[in-house]
């Protein structure tokens, strides 16, 4: 993950599953922004230039100074005599064993790149103000579409697909901007956060709108007890708990109908090739149309913020993305915080992996390393089909 601040890259942290630790990877761009107290090595004004301009390791003697907490493979930041911080990178050995070194290599330094952090401070208030055209247009152009679809096709009942998620709650308000209220379409499958049934109904409440739900009943266990654990490559959940029986409610209710959908091309290479207005293979009784389909992340946050709407809290709690608990969609970092976060959500889906586990044979590490997330032999699944 990226840490972004002053309009560039800082950081960027990643996560390691065997121990379940997360590491700081800093830039030199990140000293504009703080002065390092840690993890900090000291070099000569001789060693300056070979390190700043050619991006040479720190050697002895260059090296004057290391900070008592640096251990080999620690990344540190690499300050001249003057404070500033003149590259980052990763150390070779432990501090006690750089200071006893007469020469050889202590911190293996990454190429530098000129920064274009602009140091400062500003809020998300300002940058909903300072991007206010460009979410004035951006609005404009996706409720004209949605009254273009609508009118388009007068025999059929409109509805928002909505699945407790940002794109979908976006796509929302500008779908009620457009053609006023209609209801709210959200697939129950049983194994979504208490958060994002929350969500559901303070959004419904907020702007008066029916809530039209399915229920996936116990068809995801039961399916389980057949195929084992959905999986990146095998999703037969969404098929399963959200597909069918939304099919199955467009049948009754209305025999056909237009869905607006929070989908978005910039999500992922396959989205980016999709259609704006098409019919999902497994639900061809719903056309369905992506108001925000030119919208990128940025603009559905500052979209939010600015119409004051009440997004899912579950955002706030680290999450990026919002669906089933137990999606193999997630990685691993994800998986292993909601675990934390949810300890009996998480216990009881451990249980599920484990008898499955036990009653085939498989190594314990399937279900403790995450193996069940993907299937062997399997292609991954087009992931627009997912889509509702």
């Amino acid at each position: 993950e990226d840490v972004i601040a002053g309009g560039d890259v800082a950081s960027i942290i990643r996560y390691f599953p065997d121990n379940r630790t997360w590491e700081a990877v800093p830039r030199p761009e990140a000293c504009k922004l703080f002065t390092p107290k840690r993890r900090v090595v000291g070099v000569s004004d001789d060693a300056v230039p070979f390190i700043r301009d050619q991006g040479m390791s720190v050697r002895r003697p260059g090296m004057v100074s290391i900070d008592d907490s640096v251990r080999a493979v620690d990344e540190v930041f690499i300050m001249a005599p003057d404070g500033t911080c003149i590259g980052v990178g990763r150390a070779k050995v432990d501090a006690g064993v750089a200071r006893a070194m007469e020469k050889g290599s202590i911190v293996r330094t990454r190429r530098n790149i000129a920064s274009q952090i602009v140091p400062g401070r500003a809020s998300w208030d300002d940058a909903v103000r300072a991007n206010a055209r460009v979410l004035e247009e951006a609005e404009a152009e996706a409720v004209a579409f949605v009254r273009s679809v609508t009118e388009r096709n007068p025999g059929l009942v409109a509805n928002v697909s909505y699945s407790g998620g940002k794109d979908s709650l976006a796509t929302l308000l500008v779908v009620k901007k457009a053609i006023g209220k209609i209801p709210m379409l959200f697939a129950d499958t049983g194994l979504e956060f208490p958060e994002t049934y929350e969500n559901v109904r303070i959004v419904a409440e907020k702007y008066g709108l029916e809530v039209i739900r399915t229920d996936g009943n116990n068809t995801f266990w039961e399916t389980f007890a057949k195929q084992g654990p959905p999986a990146v490559n095998a999703r037969w959940c969404c098929r399963v708990c959200k597909l069918t029986p939304v099919l199955d409610l467009i049948r009754e209710r209305w025999g056909e109908c237009l869905s607006f959908i929070g989908q978005r091309r910039y999500e992922s290479a396959t989205r980016a090739q999709s259609d704006r207005v098409w019919r999902n293979r497994n639900v061809k009784v719903q056309l369905s149309a992506a108001p925000i389909h030119n919208w990128t992340a940025m603009h559905v946050w500052l979209y939010i913020w600015r119409e004051e709407a009440p997004y899912n809290a579950l955002y706030g709690h680290r999450l990026d993305r919002i669906g089933c608990f137990m999606c193999p969609s997630s990685d691993m970092a994800l998986l292993h915080m909601i675990a934390g976060d949810y300890p009996d959500l998480w216990q009881g889906w451990t249980e599920k992996l484990v008898e499955w586990q036990q009653a085939r044979g498989l190594p314990a590490a399937w279900v403790a390393d995450g193996r069940w997330r993907i299937k062997e032999g399997r292609a991954e699944d087009n992931d627009t089909d997912s889509h509702y």
